[in-house]
């Protein structure tokens, strides 16, 4: 996130896509909520009527993997309407008569039929988040799990570099982390592309940088993403540990992704429980749960927070950092003589530019967020402030594209997934909690009550989903929460494995899953 959390009651306008924050996100809400209630306009963009949606001034229930083109054409109303934000374009970013110039074959007549959203609400948005004086964006995995999720958050900054929402009280681009230390591992370098502190793993300095520290060759090239190590399992790649990650359930076509494990000589998993995943392994370390492990959690406002177990460990699990740094040691790897959790974050405070100013005595009260670059800076809340990291915002040409496969005659229904409140993720810590049953017993299949009768199904009974992938059998609820011709479900549950459904495609980037579209096809189970 650009600002910090604290800022989220402050903006004039607040503009939500792809974001079901008071499910996902239900503490952090309450700064919204208590926006809107002082008198903030509120933006949301999302194909099911969610509870934000209720609360809105302007409402898009966009077709499912259409939101690229809807930011497209509220550009071309910013820019058409002559809304931008010219001191700051000029002062701050670079490539603007450009951008301007392609988004005039962008229209909100244009996006209209793609989005399946009037053009003049399309308008009253753009106007809306332009004119105000503090405009804010949140988004999550609604705009990322697409096969177009980097253009999707480029289109976003395009947004903020147009009209200067940015580096001020009450403004920003925020994406909202979706489990805690997300923001925390990609920091530690839990990415293919980056060493910790985002530092490229194909820049030479960087290289011979690691290679000093760590006593050790690396290579000049980007790592393997997941997607490409589960294609390869078998075949060049024969063992593999997976930390923390019910794979099995989480990932899209579960079905391609068992196989890959089970072609494996060798999986470990390291978890708090025995998932799916680690049901699967030929060795399984029992891990420590955070409230018996002392460490550091990095928040999805950048704020670094010492964790401090408050009771023991049970049975024999140790630390995650613990077990990998056994293993490693193990194997004959030098620089994992770690004796606590504070001699790995202070590593991590040597190597990383945004930590350089940071140790384990300094984040005892949790009050930094990153980059604090030296042992006297107060920390960054807010992000670019006086300028851009890297000199000057650039303004990227998008472009619209469909997603990976979309309906037809065969699958003529939009599946859409996510979380429910109720349900964390993939089930494997509020499964287990007493009375947890009672709020939600089971999956459930959003579908709106038209495509209900018109489909032969009831409310209540099960029915068959299929995709090109698989099929499984799901309760049906009806419900006008999903627009019609779209349906959603959480990946929960494993009685109901939507992800044997889903895994149409990836973004090319990131190689993130697309997750967000699936065209399905739902009909009574007896007529299968």
């Amino acid at each position: 996130m650009t600002n910090p959390l604290a800022d989220m009651d402050k903006p004039d306008v607040i503009f939500c896509i792809g974001t079901n924050m008071t499910e996902c996100h239900p503490v952090a809400a309450t700064g919204i909520k208590k926006a809107v209630a002082a008198g903030s306009k509120l933006i949301v963009v999302d194909p099911r009527h969610i509870d934000l949606a209720k609360q809105a001034d302007v409402y898009l229930p966009i077709r499912v993997g259409s939101d690229t083109a809807l930011l497209l054409a509220m550009a071309h109303v910013i820019a058409r309407e002559d809304l931008v934000n010219k001191t700051f374009t000029d002062e701050r970013t670079t490539g603007l008569e450009e951008f301007v110039e392609h988004v005039k074959g962008f229209p909100p007549e244009w996006a209209a039929p793609i989005c399946e959203v009037p053009p003049e609400d399309i308008e009253k948005a753009a106007r809306l988040y332009a004119k105000a004086d503090r405009s804010a964006i949140y988004y999550t995995l609604g705009i990322t799990e697409h096969i177009c999720g980097v253009d999707n958050v480029k289109s976003l900054c395009n947004l903020t570099l147009m009209t200067g929402h940015i580096g001020r009280e009450g403004t920003g681009i925020n994406p909202m982390r979706g489990q805690n230390n997300i923001q925390g591992a990609g920091d530690c370098g839990a990415l293919p592309n980056n060493y910790p502190g985002f530092q490229a793993v194909d820049d030479p300095e960087h290289q011979e940088k690691f290679e000093r520290i760590w006593g050790t060759k690396v290579d000049l090239e980007l790592g393997m993403t997941k997607v490409t190590a589960l294609e390869r399992c078998g075949e060049s790649i024969f063992g593999m540990m997976i930390d923390g990650e019910n794979t099995l359930l989480s990932d899209p076509d579960r079905n391609h992704c068992q196989h890959a494990l089970e072609s494996l000589e060798h999986l470990v998993v390291i978890d708090i429980f025995l998932t799916e995943t680690a049901k699967l392994a030929h060795v399984v370390f029992p891990a420590t749960s955070w409230a018996e492990t002392d460490g550091v959690c990095t928040n999805t406002e950048r704020r670094v927070q010492r964790l401090r177990a408050a009771v023991p460990a049970q049975g024999d699990a140790k630390p995650d950092w613990w077990i990998v740094s056994q293993i490693a040691r193990r194997l004959g790897f030098e620089g994992f003589e770690y004796e606590s959790a504070k001699d790995v974050f202070n590593e991590l405070c040597e190597v990383s530019p945004l930590y350089n100013g940071l140790d384990w005595d300094r984040i005892d009260e949790g009050e930094y967020h990153w980059p604090v670059p030296d042992k006297h800076h107060p920390g960054t809340p807010r992000l670019h402030e006086t300028g851009f990291e890297n000199g000057r915002g650039i303004f990227s040409c998008t472009t619209y594209r469909d997603p990976a496969e979309t309906i037809n005659d065969d699958y003529p229904l939009w599946l859409t997934t996510g979380r429910r409140l109720q349900s964390y993720h993939t089930h494997t810590q509020t499964g287990r909690s007493g009375g947890m049953e009672y709020f939600l017993p089971g999956e459930s299949l959003e579908m709106h009550p038209d495509d209900v009768t018109r489909l032969g199904l009831a409310d209540g009974e099960p029915c068959r989903m299929s995709s090109p992938r698989g099929a499984i059998d799901i309760v049906v609820k009806a419900t006008t929460k999903s627009r019609p011709g779209t349906v959603f479900t959480s990946f929960s549950f494993k009685d109901t494995p939507v992800n044997v459904l889903t895994g149409s495609g990836y973004d090319p980037t990131t190689h993130t899953p697309e997750l967000k579209v699936c065209p399905v096809r739902v009909e009574p189970v007896a007529a299968s």
